[in-house]
């Protein structure tokens, strides 16, 4: 299926620390750049993150972001006490109280002690698994949404492919017409200036211009490339840089069926011609 290199997903999971949330976005690139904002706790996911990232996208430029956001810092980190830490500092100062009978300690002395006062840290092990699983999710959402996006720019292409088919075949429509013109305007032209012209010349000068004139190959060509793009759009693989590389053709067609052009509505369909692969060069830039 086309995927769109520009998506955005959201995802949050509860964690017993707090509450981890995760943004992945993703913008237009001609390769894939990743990059990771992350608590200094999921810094060392990164390789991991990239991996997974790396799995599901192949152009692009993708930015994650992990925060941990915890709505009461002291509920969400239990406190402990070392009783046997705590046991010999009051040991301590209950033997020295007859050496120093002015030294008061207090209970709160004793817990400014390093080690007395233990935090319930996250678990390093237990807190990664919590974010990759996360990431996952999220990367489920961005697929689907670059899906989606997707879809609707290949809806776009295929009907600016059936405008520039329907534009081909008007051109092929007015050939005739416009060759039966030519034909007589040289006759004329030539009768004019030069009445005893050999015929045999005349027909081998019309021959000539004609073949400086046809368009028949660009149409060909434009038609084979038309029919390239429809089956490019129903692969299930990246695409974008074979769309990209068959809209120089198109273009290169279309440049020059417009500088062959000798009548004006053959001349009006190739600037329609130009504008349609335009645009679809527009939106082939958002494809992966």
């Amino acid at each position: 299926m086309i995927r769109s290199m520009t998506a955005f997903a959201r995802g949050e999971r509860q964690t017993r620390w707090g509450t981890l949330s995760a943004e992945l976005r993703a913008v237009n690139h001609r390769y894939l750049e990743f990059s990771l904002r992350a608590p200094d706790d999921l810094r060392g996911l990164e390789p991991i993150l990239r991996e997974r990232v790396n799995a599901r996208v192949q152009r692009g430029k993708v930015e994650l972001s992990l925060r941990m956001r915890t709505e009461n810092a002291a509920a969400a980190r239990a406190l402990r006490l070392d009783q046997t830490l705590l046991d010999r500092l009051a040991d301590i100062a209950n033997a020295q109280a007859a050496r120093f009978p002015s030294l008061q300690v207090q209970f709160t002395d004793l817990l400014a002690w390093p080690g007395v006062v233990e935090q319930d840290a996250p678990d390093p092990d237990s807190l990664q698994a919590e974010a990759v699983a996360l990431v996952d999710a999220v990367l489920d959402g961005f697929h689907r949404a670059r899906e989606r996006e997707g879809a609707a720019l290949a809806e776009v292409l295929r009907q600016r492919l059936e405008g520039i088919e329907s534009a081909c075949t008007l051109i092929r429509q007015f050939l005739p017409e416009i060759r039966s013109g030519l034909r007589a305007r040289l006759q004329a032209r030539f009768a004019e200036f030069a009445p005893d012209l050999d015929p045999g010349r005349l027909e081998q000068e019309f021959v000539l211009w004609l073949q400086k004139l046809d368009v028949d190959e660009e149409l060909d060509r434009l038609a084979s490339h038309i029919t390239e793009a429809r089956r490019v759009l129903g692969l299930s693989e990246a695409v974008g840089r074979r769309l990209d590389f068959l809209m120089q053709e198109f273009n290169r067609e279309a440049n020059t069926l417009g500088s062959k052009s000798v009548d004006a509505r053959t001349s009006q369909l190739a600037v329609e011609l130009k504008v349609l692969i335009e645009q679809m060069r527009e939106q082939v830039q958002n494809l992966e």
